[in-house]
């Protein structure tokens, strides 16, 4: 059974509307009350270790992560598994490697972090390119998806309406970021992850129950209900229809793992922490919420597929994106009580309250972006509260271009764009600030190849791969200019980043590298021990 009941439809669209007023009422209250850059741009970094790090999780898990990764287990069993574990993998990356000295060397921005070694408008502007290269993507996908979200769950088809739902949620996306800031966008993100991992916890517990809590009896009947039997079970079944399946789910895990952790909606929270030690205690937390979502979405996934079947699931979405609704309706059964639609609309609450937070994050690191990076880097002393007007601005510049994007493309695959993004983050900023962080010689000719290049290399590559084309289920299935035998780039454009930043610090010359090896000797023992925070 794929439909909902009315009640389940109108307890949810009451819940969603009510969470938007709640949600933006509360970004006026606890928005910055005066022209201070600190308190816009961190918070006055007054969040708490628990707080930060729900936030910071928050901002990584995004609603293309939950529906998305809840396809891929559903329809694919171990892959997806893999998957959803690559994500926590990818945070613990970004808090073992790169998340204090990223605090220490960063302000507000990536444009800091990249910039302190190697100041200069040029590198600050690309920063600012890159950033958007690989949110827009990402922002796309979601506010795209959304119309069909809440058209599945409130049973409306029309696409009048989907684009309505669309524009709405736009215009209060970028409402969060620019009234808010990222004390205010921090608070949704913690309602957001609170709310998912409390409302998945008791479908999990409910799948489970179902199976009488054995889980070896939940995986066999996932697998025979499959419709593809013990592959259900083993590497290969995402990737089977290319012609190097295990090197194609490499190069998938290296774009999750390495670009999940620098992308730059999620760095931006390394900022707000007021030092080292509570950086650390934050990733903790957020390491932490990401280990328990994952063990839900494999739960409610397998349980998914095990209780409706494969073929089901891949009908109402040959993606898999509702899987995890899908899979919280069928625990209920047939005949569901009041409580039961009560703990349903919970679940389509909270993936509502994602779709908001997950873009009104990335909104506010492009808004941030532009605004300190481009605009306030020309002025040699702007006043604050212009760069704080600019970054309100720079929010509406970049959420309108984004919902009429987002309106053109709602009824095309939309995955590419989401393995773009994470392309882009492997690809150009992890080469850029690995190098910036640690290579003593690294220069700027460096620093700009690095991200130019990797973003470029990316941006070429992407049209080849088998999800643009070339395949029923690629975002324009009537084409086939499909060349490259691979789903994402990574297993060329991640090298290629390194090698243009290595090549970039070796074209600048001998005389060049040695003079950034003394800049970068005289500040290394504060960007990687961080005893004081550099104003």
């Amino acid at each position: 059974m794929t439909g909902f009941s009315d009640s389940a439809q109108a307890m949810s669209l009451v819940a969603f509307s009510a969470v938007a007023t709640i949600t933006l009422l509360l970004c006026v209250m606890t928005g910055p009350d005066r022209d201070d850059l600190d308190e816009f741009y961190t918070g006055y970094s007054s969040l708490s270790a628990m707080r930060n790090g729900l936030a910071i999780a928050g901002d990584y898990i995004s609603a293309a992560t939950v529906l998305g990764t809840g396809g891929v287990i559903a329809l694919c069993g171990y892959d997806g598994i893999v998957l959803a574990l690559s994500t926590v993998l990818s945070l613990m990356l970004l808090m073992f490697l790169l998340a204090e000295p990223l605090r220490n060397a960063g302000l507000f921005t990536m444009g800091d972090a990249l910039a302190r070694r190697m100041p200069g408008r040029a590198v600050r502007i690309a920063a600012c390119l890159v950033t958007l290269a690989a949110l827009l993507p990402l922002m796309l996908v979601q506010l795209a998806g959304t119309g069909q979200l809440l058209a599945f769950i409130l049973g409306f088809s029309g696409d009048s309406l989907k684009t309505g739902v669309i524009i709405g949620l736009g215009i209060l996306m970028i409402s969060y970021a620019a009234i808010g800031g990222m004390k205010g966008t921090a608070l949704i993100q913690i309602m957001k992850i609170v709310m998912l991992l409390g409302s998945g916890a008791v479908v999990a517990v409910l799948v489970m129950n179902r199976f009488d809590w054995d889980l070896a009896a939940l995986f066999d009947t996932a697998a025979r209900q499959s419709g593809v039997g013990p592959a259900y079970l083993r590497s290969g079944l995402e990737f089977a229809g290319g012609p190097y399946p295990r090197l194609d789910m490499i190069a998938s895990q290296l774009a999750v793992v390495i670009g999940g952790a620098c992308l730059p909606h999620v760095t931006m929270r390394m900022y707000t922490a007021s030092s080292a030690r509570q950086v650390r205690r934050s990733m903790s937390w957020a390491v932490s919420s990401v280990a328990v979502f994952v063990l839900i979405i494999t739960v409610v996934g397998v349980g998914a597929t095990a209780m409706m079947g494969r073929a089901v699931i891949a009908e109402a979405d040959p993606q898999g994106n509702t899987a995890y609704l899908l899979g919280s309706r069928a625990v209920f059964g047939t005949e569901v009580s009041t409580g039961e639609t009560f703990l349903f609309t919970t679940v389509t609450t909270a993936l509502f309250l994602t779709l908001l937070a997950s873009v009104a994050g990335m909104i506010l690191a492009c808004a941030n972006s532009l605004a300190h990076d481009v605009f306030a880097a020309r002025a040699r002393s702007m006043p604050a509260h212009r760069e704080i007007l600019l970054a309100r601005v720079s929010a509406l510049a970049v959420g309108v271009p984004t919902i009429f994007l987002a309106t053109l493309i709602q009824h095309r695959t939309l995955q590419p764009l989401v393995i773009l993004s994470f392309c882009v983050g492997a690809s150009a900023l992890a080469p850029a600030l690995v190098y910036s962080l640690f290579w003593r010689r690294y220069t700027r000719t460096g620093l700009l190849c690095t991200l130019i290049g990797g973003t470029l290399t990316v941006l070429l590559l992407m049209p080849g791969t088998n999800l643009v084309s070339g395949s029923p289920v690629s975002a324009f299935p009537e084409a086939d200019f499909n060349w490259l035998p691979f789903t994402t780039t990574g297993l060329v454009s991640i090298p290629a980043g390194f090698l243009f930043g290595w090549l970039g610090t070796v074209i600048s010359g001998r005389r060049k590298a040695e003079e950034q090896r003394r800049q970068y000797e005289a500040v290394e023992g504060w960007i990687l021990a961080g005893a004081v925070r550099r104003g």
